[in-house]
């Protein structure tokens, strides 16, 4: 009996040492679990809000245990999880709650007025993770991805810091776009280059290119990519295209058609530099584009920055869905970039091409003054001219419509507080709009592509096609043109639809050759009915292509 009372107290004291051993255990384990954080770092977070890159990066999952109610709260891409936590033996369980989160996915509906994302809710449910600490490392066994180290909680506050910081997130492509965005400043600032176009753009570029925290189904709703963000909101002027049309609406008020009106065989040369458009259009087909695609690529060869967003916004948004379920690529901000940067160098493109096409003789022809216009001309020319183009291409009436209503705001001389607000206030408000948020819109990640490389290249050519099909046709109409109606065919290289910039040019060209020859008012003739001349190509191809 004694030894059996001895065999009794023997268990009885073991299980009170393996219990106590238990709870010793539990509670060095309950300690170090609360205290301070717990941080992952893994690679796998896609570095772009739409999960458009193909590249990874390194972000923190900080977990946090309270020890009063059991609870535990894991940030992962900056949005919290919790649960709670239970220790068996040496087991760490952590079982999740179940979270509701957005995500965010491009919108396919090109008839859907949402706008171009959708943000759709779902309940995601991480389930059971069982782990133990080893050294200071909670490990999670066949799912290492949730592996942390254990630091203060001033270590993971500054951690976090740090990871919204543009050092952390900056790479090689932003700091060429913002070298590109400078150097678009300094071309504007130093060269007088198209100031009022390349210092906003310029500015946005920088501003779009600020290294800033991005991940798949999360939103800080800073970037331009961002639904909600103030840059996205702008830039719906550029999505849905409705920027374009106020812009010819201020472009038409401060427009005077008087030079074309005296002489409207001079709009020829205005139709015949856009030449460039179905040039690059063919050309941007070979290099593999699809339709709408090379249609709003081409474009850029009327050297009309308006028309090209207009068009682009269109055909190459990035949401339209093709005959064959592809989506057409989103091309806007390269489209957009090329052609006002083609247009800011309009000084500089145009005058050797026009000396290589044209002869000292035919740079010295001296045209005719212009006769003068009478008032009731210049009302129904606006008039006319928007009946004619809707008729032959009523998809260019947005453009021209706006135009031509501007121009008539401004020639009935009985509105000319709406001719002012639209030729001044309206236009340099959309100018100011449309620059930056065209230049946001060039994120890295977004723009450097092959794709925007094959679009700089198109429209250089693009821009010298138009140039020499507008000179070469000027050379033909001064051959069949009377001799006493010559006609210079430098002007023809204005006819593409940079206002004023390319008739500047031949004035300049003009008054090397000859001081005593001023060119600009002829120049100004196809000049303007070359922006008649791109919106309606746009117009032709928009009904085409869509």
């Amino acid at each position: 009996m004694r030894n059996l009372y001895k065999m009794i107290f023997s268990l009885v004291l073991m299980l009170g040492v393996c219990f106590s051993s238990l709870a010793q255990n539990t509670g060095t384990i309950e300690k170090q679990l609360t205290e301070g954080k717990w941080i992952n770092h893994q690679d796998g977070y896609v570095p772009n809000a739409l999960g458009v890159s193909d590249k990874t990066v390194r972000r923190y999952k900080i977990f946090e245990f309270k020890e009063e109610n059991k609870s535990f709260s894991m940030d992962s891409i900056k949005q919290r999880f919790t649960g709670h936590w239970a220790i068996e033996g040496d087991k760490v369980i952590l079982t999740f709650n179940p979270k509701n989160v957005d995500r965010l996915s491009k919108n396919t509906n090109p008839n859907s007025a949402s706008g171009p994302y959708w943000v759709t809710s779902e309940v995601l449910d991480l389930g059971t993770r069982v782990g133990h600490i080893s050294n200071d490392v909670l490990k999670f066994g066949n799912n290492a991805e949730y592996d942390c180290v254990h630091e203060s909680g001033a270590v993971a506050g500054l951690r976090n810091f740090w990871e919204f910081t543009g050092f952390a997130n900056v790479t090689s492509g932003h700091l060429l776009m913002m070298l590109i965005g400078i150097f678009f400043i300094f071309l504007a600032i130093k060269y007088d280059y198209e100031p009022l176009l390349l210092i906003p753009i310029g500015t946005g570029i920088l501003i779009g290119n600020i290294p800033m925290f991005q991940a798949v189904d999360f939103n800080l709703k800073l970037g331009i990519y961002e639904p909600g963000s103030v840059m996205s909101y702008l830039y719906s002027g550029v999505l849905q295209g409705w920027y374009p049309p106020l812009i010819f609406l201020g472009i038409g008020a401060m427009t005077d058609f008087s030079s074309l009106i005296s002489n409207p065989r001079l709009m020829i040369l205005g139709a015949a530099a856009q030449i460039g458009i179905f040039v690059t259009f063919l050309g941007a087909l070979y290099l593999g584009f699809a339709p709408p695609e090379a249609g709003a690529i081409g474009i850029i060869g009327g050297a009309d920055g308006p028309t090209a967003i207009f068009l682009s916004s269109k055909l190459a948004n990035g949401v339209n869905v093709m005959a064959n379920g592809v989506t057409v690529k989103n091309l806007i901000g390269p489209i957009a970039i090329a052609a006002y940067s083609y247009m800011a160098l309009v000084p500089v493109i145009q005058p050797p091409i026009i000396n290589l096409l044209t002869t000292k003789k035919e740079r010295l022809i001296k045209m005719k003054p212009p006769r003068a216009v009478s008032r009731l001309e210049k009302i129904m020319f606006p008039i006319i001219a928007l009946l004619l183009t809707a008729y032959i291409s009523p998809t260019s009436v947005p453009l021209l419509g706006m135009l031509f209503f501007g121009n008539l705001l401004k020639e009935s001389t009985v509105t000319a507080r709406l001719a002012d607000t639209a030729s001044n206030a309206l236009i340099n408000i959309i100018t100011i709009l449309l620059g930056i948020s065209v230049g946001a819109s060039t994120q890295a990640d977004v723009f450097l592509t092959k794709d925007s490389m094959l679009i700089f290249g198109l429209g250089a050519a693009s821009f010298v096609v138009a140039t020499a099909g507008g000179v070469i046709f000027g050379k033909i109409m001064n051959w069949v043109s009377p001799k006493e109606r010559p006609i210079n065919p430098m002007i023809g290289a204005a006819g593409v639809s940079a206002v004023p910039d390319s008739a500047r040019v031949v004035q300049v060209m003009g008054l090397e050759n000859d001081p005593t020859n001023h060119l600009l008012m002829h120049a100004m003739a196809p000049n303007v009915s070359g922006v008649i001349g791109s919106a309606v190509a746009a117009g032709i191809l928009l009904s085409f292509l869509m």
